[in-house]
């Protein structure tokens, strides 16, 4: 698996492969570490992007359809549910985290954390925030009714879009609302070792800088 550790993306997938005690070897890739414009890469991933995932003679990339082929292959009564009406919560959660929640909580990411305090624009801010605070609320209404996105058990959609978590619960910004069935959540995925492991991460080093 290629990718840098502190990736959002690499995340989900190094979570579903510890939730599921799969061995890989994990080659650091992108960011300050590089290496994701050569030619061998591009030859598997023409994105350029992290992660990728080879398994046997499969080469996968973008981190939904990794975690979902993990949890389809490795996870079959675990991450990949066997009702296929619970398979299909999974899905759609999974897609409204890839179109909803993470475009929303990474442009505030980027905005705030990832912007000198100089240089931030806290009108975007604000409004990116309040997009974000949006797709929360719904998560906590349906986290008001199960206990996990797609049921009682912890799936695939939930690693997904439970790696937002950390990050928008530490990066210091200020009047965050709370959502108590969110909040509820995250302290079960906070409980699991795998979690803790593979998103509790410090990234410290992506803290924004001065332009001047």
């Amino acid at each position: 698996m290629w990718g840098r550790d502190t990736s959002a993306n690499v995340q989900k997938v190094r979570w579903a492969l510890a939730e599921l005690g799969l061995p890989y070897e994990h080659i650091q890739l992108g960011g300050k570490y590089g290496g994701n414009r050569t030619p061998d890469y591009l030859a598997l991933n023409p994105q350029g992007l992290v992660p990728t995932l080879r398994d046997d003679d499969l080469v996968l990339w973008e981190s939904h359809a990794i975690v979902r082929y993990l949890a389809a292959k490795y996870g079959a009564g675990r991450l990949w549910p066997e009702r296929i009406a619970d398979r299909a919560e999974s899905d759609r959660w999974t897609d409204w985290t890839a179109t909803t929640l993470q475009p929303a909580w990474i442009e505030t990411f980027y905005l705030f954390y990832r912007t000198a305090p100089g240089e931030r624009d806290a009108a975007a801010i604000a409004k990116s925030r309040e997009a974000a605070e949006r797709a929360f609320a719904l998560m906590d209404g349906r986290l008001a009714e199960t206990r996990f996105l797609a049921g009682d058990q912890l799936t695939y959609a939930d690693i997904v879009a439970g790696i937002s978590m950390f990050r928008w619960t530490t990066m210091g910004l200020e009047g965050r609302k709370s959502f108590a069935n969110v909040d509820r959540w995250h302290g079960e995925l906070r409980a699991r070792a795998p979690y803790r492991d593979t998103v509790e991460i410090d990234y410290s080093e992506m803290a924004g800088k001065p332009t001047n």
